[in-house]
């Protein structure tokens, strides 16, 4: 594997961390300073959020709620999205410390978002038609109208796709939003909010309340109409039951041990390249990304030679160009749970393949991507989510085995099928206990796939973000039915025997019409 480094902060940065970023903020607590990952240098401070600082923003979000032309906004964000994207990617590589084209990722997605919210409010939200209680007598409709204030709470691996895109769905059912981005990659969130607001959004509907993340997250849920979190199961559980206490509608995408599956008939090049980008995306920092590998025994000889060559092929290392391909992991606590599992796996037998080694030369938090074999149930990566560079391979004699080892998890996020059969792909997508399978690719094409809902199931999440879906559940849903000439109910003009046999007849007539 090649290396690279150069990670001088970009001019853009600088000059944006001149123009007082900390007021866009909340916060009268203690003081909190983000490092560069690249480097392990100081780049942004300042005062967390309290649970008051909180309080005050929810009440500072309500009157921000159902204001703007929601559509017009989010299409002019997806413009200024355009006209600032090298400043966006600058800012996700400092804070996080992946690799430009990864960073890219979160751009494209955003994207994504602002188009499809944008042009799909009025399919999602707007009133429709329904067969009424009675043809003709019951004139049916239901609305929407926003929850008032969501509560989201983000996390830094993925701050544009996973922080804003979710403010962007609230914001699309004309709900306010107060935000907790992590305060690893806050500087993201405050410049979108930055373009948002200069697409005509109201400054009160987006606040942002950076801190602690079980003293904001407290104070956050008893207060607010919806809530959305993304981070690990554990938290996710505590958060639900919270939310469970207020019946308040709640979307949470949470951990994963994801599996790819590697049939007899994949062809070994492109799925060796597929794998790179399956596992080591974001290095590995990537709730979706796959850290079991199951190949059939038929190539799997042939399939780590592939696996070898391809990540030759990467530069490991610090650029804010694409000069590297991998990036570093986040902060020193991801780095040294990667240690960790990795030590624990080979002290029990584990084979390396490829890499396995911290590079601080590279930077503080630089890890190699790293392939193992004999990985086995006693070892704490075999069911535990690294969120590392790090994929266990596994040999399987059949595609029932693959199957049966991959469903194997309390987890169930996202997967991935390679084969050089469509209909051999999909008849094993079709059995994997996923939210979001793939084929022939990591998990870009069912998470870019936005039009349709995406999420976890067992324990990787609670309902979709995306989709009309993703947009519907950030709002009430309200019947309306109009009763015309004679109510549903006995009358003078129709006794009750003689409604009572208009109504089976008519009920006996609309079945056979199917109506």
């Amino acid at each position: 594997m090649k290396t690279f480094t150069s990670a001088h902060l970009p001019p853009r940065v600088s000059d944006f961390l001149a123009t007082n970023p900390v007021g866009d903020v909340r916060g009268s607590g203690a003081q909190h300073t983000a490092l560069m990952p690249f480097t392990g240098e100081e780049l942004f401070s300042f005062p967390t959020a309290t649970p008051e600082d909180v309080a005050a923003a929810v009440t500072t979000a309500r009157a921000g709620v159902g204001q703007g032309n929601r559509g017009r906004i989010l299409l002019k964000l997806h413009d200024l999205i355009r006209k600032h994207e090298e400043l966006i990617l600058d800012l996700i590589q400092a804070e996080n410390g992946k690799s430009r084209s990864h960073a890219y990722d979160e751009v494209m997605d955003l994207y994504n978002c602002a188009r499809f919210y944008g042009v799909n409010i009025r399919k999602a939200f707007g009133s429709a038609r329904h067969p009424g209680a009675l043809p003709v007598l019951t004139k049916t409709r239901t609305q929407h109208y926003p929850l008032g204030v969501v509560g989201l709470i983000s996390p830094w691996n993925y701050p544009l796709s996973l922080g804003v895109g979710d403010v962007l769905a609230a914001l699309s059912a004309g709900n306010s939003v107060v935000h907790k981005p992590d305060s690893q990659t806050t500087l993201t969130a405050i410049l979108v909010r930055r373009l948002a607001i200069e697409a005509g959004l109201p400054e009160a509907a987006w606040q942002l309340v950076p801190g602690n993340g079980a003293e904001v997250g407290d104070a956050l849920v008893p207060l607010v109409d919806g809530l959305s979190f993304t981070g690990s199961t554990k938290v996710g559980k505590s958060i639900a039951a919270q939310a469970a206490g207020r019946l308040i509608p709640t979307m949470l995408e949470l951990g994963g041990k994801n599996p790819m599956l590697v049939l007899d008939d994949a062809p070994l090049e492109p799925t060796a390249r597929g794998a790179v980008r399956t596992a080591f995306s974001s290095s590995g920092q990537l709730c979706m990304s796959a850290e079991r590998a199951y190949v059939h025994t038929d190539i799997y000889e042939d399939f780590l030679v592939a696996l070898t060559k391809a990540l030759d092929e990467q530069t490991l290392g610090a650029a804010f160009s694409d000069a590297a391909t991998i990036g570093s992991l986040t902060s020193q606590k991801q780095l040294e749970t990667v240690q960790a599992h990795v030590r624990d796996a080979v002290d029990k037998g584990a084979t390396i393949v490829y890499g396995g080694k911290h590079r601080p030369e590279l930077g503080p938090f630089f890890f190699e991507p790293t392939v193992l074999t004999g990985v086995t149930q006693e070892m704490e990566l075999f069911a535990n989510e690294t969120f590392g560079p790090v994929l266990a391979v596994y040999e399987v004699d059949s595609d029932a085995a693959a199957i049966h080892a991959a469903n194997d998890t309390n987890y169930g996020l996202c997967a991935s099928v390679w084969s050089g059969s469509s209909r051999h792909g999909w008849e094993v997508a079709s059995q994997l206990e996923a939210g979001m399978v793939n084929i022939n690719e990591g998990f870009a094409a069912a998470y870019g796939s936005i039009a349709a809902p995406g999420g976890g199931v067992k324990e990787s999440g609670l309902n979709h973000r995306h989709g009309i879906t993703g947009m519907r559940l950030w709002a009430n849903e309200r019947t309306v039915a109009e009763q015309k000439l004679h109510p549903l109910a006995p009358s003078e003009l129709l006794p009750p025997q003689r409604f009572q046999k208009l109504i089976t007849t008519g009920m006996a007539a609309m079945k056979a019409l199917r109506l």
